[in-house]
């Protein structure tokens, strides 16, 4: 399955007997939360998971987003009807990069069958297509996960990237610079790194941007074959659109996909000893 789908694709296959598992990830940094817009109308069938209690540990010194226990996620991804031979498609309000948490933490489990809705659910309310308030309740999935099928980086390895390869960076401008930090304790960014927000994936519509132009900005970046690539963002969220993005553009193997700073910013800046480069240049 490819890894961004759209929503004419995934009407199509929700009108086949081999019906995906649709998970709504709707969620936003300062709220309000992803449940109530659930609520208030979501694609039929789909199955609410919240990013902090459902598809992330309590936040602590491995970051606000920490990854989440692999029994746990696996008890919830079951109870969602996730199981080893259905797909899965994801979406959020819009630009796929929380969606693509929920993505990758399948691919992290080792399932392959996973996508992102394309312009999300605003796209799919915006062509009219249908919208349910009704709470599903799918059968039990039989879904194994398998921790560490993807490669994750801790801090000093996300040092390591910076230096030796290409590590990305997918926050704002403003918080990668160091002028604004909403959240975390420090601003600024992992030394070496390089901005690569996550706004750039998509259009003005919120629609994915085409492999081809996606390839051509990551190339203008720095991502060059056998140049080893690593991403991270404040908790872990959004840099994971980075991972999709790479692979969406061609850049990367399926099979050995840029490597996760799970822990990003949020586990980075807890530690006063690690330094924080601030300003434009990665430092």
């Amino acid at each position: 399955m490819r890894p961004v789908i759209s929503t004419s694709e995934l009407a199509q296959r929700l009108a086949t007997d081999a019906q995906p598992i649709v998970l709504d990830v709707r969620w936003r940094l300062t709220g309000p939360p992803g449940r109530e817009s659930y609520d208030e109308g979501h694609i039929p069938g789909a199955v609410f998971l919240d990013v902090d209690g459902d598809l992330a540990d309590a936040p602590g010194p491995r970051g606000r987003h920490p990854l989440p226990d692999p029994e746990s996620l696996q008890r919830t991804l079951r109870a969602a009807g996730v199981s080893e031979n259905r797909a899965v498609v994801a979406y959020d309000d819009a630009d796929g990069s929380v969606a693509a948490r929920a993505w990758w933490l399948l691919r992290w489990a080792g399932h392959r069958e996973a996508a992102v809705l394309g312009g999300g659910f605003a796209a799919w309310q915006s062509e009219g297509r249908p919208v349910s308030r009704d709470t599903p309740s799918p059968e039990p999935g039989n879904i194994v996960v398998r921790p560490g099928s993807v490669a994750v980086l801790d801090a000093t390895q996300a040092a390591e990237r910076a230096r030796q390869g290409l590590l990305l960076d997918a926050r704002a401008p403003q918080r990668y610079t160091g002028e604004t930090e909403p959240v975390d304790p420090r601003a600024g960014h992992v030394p070496g790194a390089v901005n690569a927000p996550f706004a750039a994936h998509v259009g003005d519509d919120g629609r994915w941007r085409s492999p081809e132009e996606l390839a051509r900005h990551y190339e203008g970046i720095g991502v060059r074959p056998g140049v080893p690539v690593g991403a991270y963002c404040g908790s872990g969220v959004t840099a994971c659109s980075v991972v999709l993005a790479l692979e969406w553009a061609g850049l990367s193997d399926p099979d050995r996909p840029a490597a996760l700073y799970a822990g990003s910013w949020s586990n980075w800046a807890a530690d006063p000893t690690r330094p924080a480069a601030t300003g434009p240049e990665p430092g």
